[in-house]
């Protein structure tokens, strides 16, 4: 149909009245409103001011993409100012938590990419993971500092600039509209199709072999990695690793994504190192004393024991840590005793593992679920009390936690000659927004009736979660549970669902058929 001129004329003047009446409708507000709506508003405004003058937001999203876009700025000036520093160090703990900086603001850099990259396919909630994990990254820079006894000199230098404008980004998630999602066929979507048939076979065709005697085509895990991080693809590579004691430090980065390694069973491929910081000497940050560090992405370990041998009198010792978003950990063993399991951030889930400790054994910013898993308190040196978990979450709009379902809370055969005299506790807050919940768990004699310590006095006790919900044994009984302001007794299934791997970690449905039996709901 052909429009008369006149008649065509009318209808873009009324086009042209009505996008002008509808444009007036859109508020267009300056910096300093949006600003003036994050936790740290004077940074907001000072760095979205400079060569930006005329930028006025006229929506939420409009806002939120401009500072990631600012905050990834300043985390590469900061990273150079970083690098710069490392050669102003006065002594070798200044240079250890500079190294270890470096890592972790690569990484933040890493994270805040992914968040902003267009033809990353992502959902809000993957975002905020990684937020989440970014924010994560700079404290545990900071803690560094503090813990290697050189944060008078070096923490002055560093800027706070960083941390607070992935604070502002985080807290938007309350304006900025995060997509829901929904759960199907019986496992989240943390890894590819197939992964299941990889994880339930009992003989599997592997990419390489491993094997002390010779019979495989390396005698060492690292070896294979090396070969692993030459490939061009990051589909899903897998190394089988014959029964063996393996002592080995590995470190598996955010290039070789996707990997899966793969035991003759957690008693007979043993990975073991002794790395440690703290009392005794070891010369190493917590966070780099990890016997297998991983942080690239879809790692997969199955039928593998993580150990660190340093013993409970040279205090931090970590068996594993992980910061690799969607990793999976089935029947694995985790032996260490302080800070044995380093759940450090992203998306992590861990089914039918046993894990064995004594402080903060089970410690980290990750969104973590534990299902199905034993866990065991060890024997502490003497006048020493046993924490399962420490958990680090800064900042209030983190979307993680330590979550440990259907699960057994058990002594040790070494602490059980003692049991009357050390007192064991399900957790302590590392940090402010410490968040911890079991769930349908047993708890058993060694539990404490008071069940929760305190980490510095009154810190954190009203602005942590810490929850039990329908647990039993007889450490289970909350009647002489702490009286503390974030502390609460899970009555409502409502709330108890917030935790369960459906709606904690697998909003975007990461792990379908992959083999690992696990519970989506609470039961």
């Amino acid at each position: 149909m052909t429009m008369k001129p006149r008649l065509f004329l009318l209808f873009i003047a009324f086009l042209s009245f009505f996008s002008s009446t509808l444009s007036n409708t859109i508020p267009s507000h300056g910096v300093d409103y949006w600003c003036d709506k994050t936790p740290h508003p004077e940074p907001c405004k000072h760095f979205m001011k400079i060569n930006r003058e005329n930028f006025e937001p006229k929506h939420s999203n409009d806002f939120r993409q401009k500072s990631l876009q600012l905050t990834m700025e300043r985390a590469m000036i900061a990273q150079s100012h970083n690098k710069h520093l490392v050669s102003k160090s006065r002594s070798e703990n200044e240079k250890a938590a500079w190294t270890d900086c470096l890592k972790l603001y690569e990484d933040t850099i890493i994270q805040l990419n992914k968040t902003l990259d267009p033809n990353t396919k992502s959902t809000g909630f993957d975002q905020q993971i990684w937020l989440s994990a970014a924010l994560t990254n700079i404290e545990t820079c900071r803690t560094g500092f503090i813990e290697m006894g050189v944060s008078d000199y070096m923490l002055p230098l560093m800027s706070k600039n960083v941390s607070q404008l992935i604070s502002n980004t985080l807290s938007l998630h309350n304006v900025f509209s995060i997509r829901p999602e929904t759960y199907k066929s019986g496992f989240p979507n943390w890894v590819k199709v197939g992964d299941r048939k990889l994880l339930q076979r009992a003989y599997i065709t592997a990419d390489l072999v491993v094997a002390q005697d010779g019979s495989g085509d390396h005698t060492t895990i690292q070896a294979a990695l090396d070969v692993a991080a030459e490939r061009s693809r990051s589909e899903k590579f897998m190394i089988y690793i014959k029964r063996g004691l393996y002592e080995e430090n590995l470190e598996i980065g955010n290039n070789l994504k996707n990997i899966m390694l793969v035991g003759d069973g957690l008693k007979h491929t043993i990975i073991s190192g002794s790395k440690s910081f703290g009392c005794s000497g070891g010369g190493y940050s917590t966070f780099n004393s990890a016997t297998v560090a991983v942080t690239g992405e879809g790692f997969i370990a199955r039928g593998i024991t993580f150990r660190n041998t340093a013993g409970p009198k040279k205090c931090q010792a970590v068996a594993l840590r992980s910061g690799s978003d969607r990793s999976i950990f089935y029947r694995c063993g985790f032996v260490g005793y302080q800070d044995t399991l380093y759940v450090h951030s992203q998306r992590q889930f861990y089914k039918n593992c046993h894990i064995y400790g004594t402080i903060d054994f089970i410690f980290g910013d990750a969104a973590v679920v534990l299902q199905n898993c034993m866990i065991f308190a060890r024997r502490p040196m003497h006048g020493q009390s046993n924490a399962i978990t420490a958990q680090s979450r800064a900042n209030p709009n983190q979307t993680t936690g330590i979550i440990i379902q259907n699960s057994r809370v058990m002594a040790a055969p070494d602490l059980v000659p003692v049991l009357s005299k050390v007192k064991t506790f399900l957790g302590r807050p590392w940090k402010e927004y410490s968040r911890t919940v079991f769930m349908c768990t047993f708890l058993d004699t060694l539990v404490d009736p008071a069940g929760w310590l305190e980490w510095d006095g009154d810190f954190g006790l009203d602005t942590l979660y810490y929850g039990e919900y329908n647990n039993f044994g007889p450490g289970a009984s909350t009647s002489g549970r702490v009286k503390w302001g974030g502390y609460r007794v899970i009555n409502s299934s409502t709330e108890a669902s917030m935790f369960t791997v459906e709606n904690f970690i697998s909003r975007d449905l990461w792990l379908p058929d992959t083999g690992v039996p696990f519970t989506a709901g609470l039961y």
